[in-house]
């Protein structure tokens, strides 16, 4: 059997040296860690050793073998949970999503390896289903896994975007900032759909109120305002009240009919946007919507600027950065934008002349990069056009909140006022015939 010889941090924060038996490496990782050793380096030795060494390792087997009853017992199911993976993925929330995210990137930022990092968080108490997800996650590191790739097998909460960019991180070397940034990313969205719902609140109440108003106008005032003209001489029912009792008494009879159809559509427009054929227009659809087509823009150009600076800040090659800020893309039609460019750029174009040739970014995100390349500080400019697109990111969401609230207004009160209008019209209406 091969021996690796290690070097180890203790529990009581002593260095160990030694040599231990086992198949291959991730089964020497598990011995030391049923020792409750943190490996610093871990190496195949020499196939051979000393009579000394070998001695001194088989005497550290045996004390592994024969502990007391009850750290035996301990020791046996953690080797049990660390060499068989649950199956099935494991979900968490997006603030735990948030909270994994700023505890990793801190614990990176400081200096400490990713599995310690990981090793760390699963120690913790306070953290809840993190720890489970935390402890998979460094199993799999572990055992050679690449990080974007744990995170993808073992919960699905993290999403595509998230492992993309934790794979980008990994290629440049700066995990740390890209999880930090993400993080940010991740608060920011919190935040915001925190705003939209406050701000959701009224004039959801709003809505109710005029809905309710509505069906007592149709289901009440309006049937006994109709009984009234229609038992007068000469009354007659005025045109649109006349069709508003034709639509009711239909809604009355057929609702069913409508319900059904109504949750059929919705059925079949999900089935539609979830077609892989269908996906590259829907999302074209989207950068072209009013109001909601700058806003996807604009985080695209902030992810992409902010992604594409880490990475040539770090310095990973500009086509290998561009693959990846292009993997990180959700939205097809962007992502075949970034194909041209790519394209371009392997032929040996400039980073700009190809963003021209795409005719899809703007002149703005295209000046600034092309001072960066003309400087030689392709990151900073970047960054810099990455602080300007979260600033107008920031407008167009501020814009779309505060339109939300008069934009609601203006409906209840249009369908209100034309209700009143026509009832005030008919029994306008019933005096006048009664007089005649």
């Amino acid at each position: 059997m091969p021996k690796f010889a290690y070097k180890a941090l203790s529990a009581s924060g002593g260095v160990q040296t030694g040599e231990v038996d086992a198949a291959d490496r991730p089964e020497a990782l598990r011995v030391l860690d049923r020792r409750g050793l943190q490996p610093v380096s871990l190496k195949e030795s020499a196939a051979g050793s000393t009579p000394a060494a070998a001695a001194t390792a088989k005497k550290n087997e045996a004390a592994a073998k024969q502990p007391a009853p009850k750290a035996a017992a301990q020791g046996k199911g953690a080797k049990e949970g660390e060499e068989k993976i649950p199956d099935g993925p494991l979900k968490i929330k997006r603030a735990e999503v948030i909270m994994f995210t700023e505890e990793l990137s801190d614990m990176l930022g400081a200096g400490l390896q990713l599995e310690p990092a990981l090793q760390s968080m699963e120690n913790r108490q306070e953290l809840g289903g993190l720890k489970a997800v935390a402890g998979r996650i460094r199993q799999l590191v572990r055992d050679g896994m690449n990080f974007s790739t744990a995170l993808k097998r073992v919960s699905p909460s993290f999403g595509p975007l998230y492992c993309s960019l934790a794979a980008a991180g990994e290629a440049s070397g700066a995990l740390d900032t890209i999880l930090k940034r993400q993080a940010h990313y991740l608060k920011t969205l919190a935040d915001l759909q925190s705003r939209l719902i406050l701000a959701l609140i009224y004039p959801a109440f709003l809505i109710l109120a005029g809905i309710g108003v509505a069906v007592v106008f149709v289901t009440i005032l309006i049937p006994q305002l109709t009984k009234l003209i229609t038992s007068t001489p000469g009354g007659k029912l005025p045109g649109p009240i006349h069709a508003m009792m034709v639509v009711t008494d239909g809604v009355k009879s057929y609702w069913y009919v409508i319900l059904i159809l109504i949750i059929a559509a919705a059925l079949f427009f999900k089935a539609w946007k979830d077609n892989p054929d269908n996906r590259l227009t829907w999302d074209s659809f989207k950068l072209r919507a009013p109001l909601i087509g700058p806003v996807v823009a604009s985080r695209f150009y902030v992810q992409f600027l902010e992604t594409m600076a880490n990475l040539a800040g770090n310095g990973l090659p500009l086509l290998r950065a561009l693959e990846l800020s292009r993997d990180a893309t959700q939205n097809l039609a962007l992502r075949n934008n970034l194909n041209i460019v790519i394209g371009q750029v392997g032929d040996g174009r400039a980073f700009s002349k190809a963003l021209i040739r795409t005719g899809a970014f703007p002149p703005l995100l295209i000046d600034m990069v092309s001072v960066g390349e003309q400087t030689g500080k392709l990151d900073m400019s970047l960054r810099r056009a990455a602080e300007r697109y979260d600033k107008e990111l920031d407008k167009s969401l501020s814009r779309i909140m505060a339109l939300i609230m008069p934009t609601i207004l203006i409906i209840m009160a249009s369908l209100i006022g034309t209700m009143a209008y026509l009832m005030i019209t008919a029994i306008f209406q019933t005096i006048k015939n009664l007089q005649h």
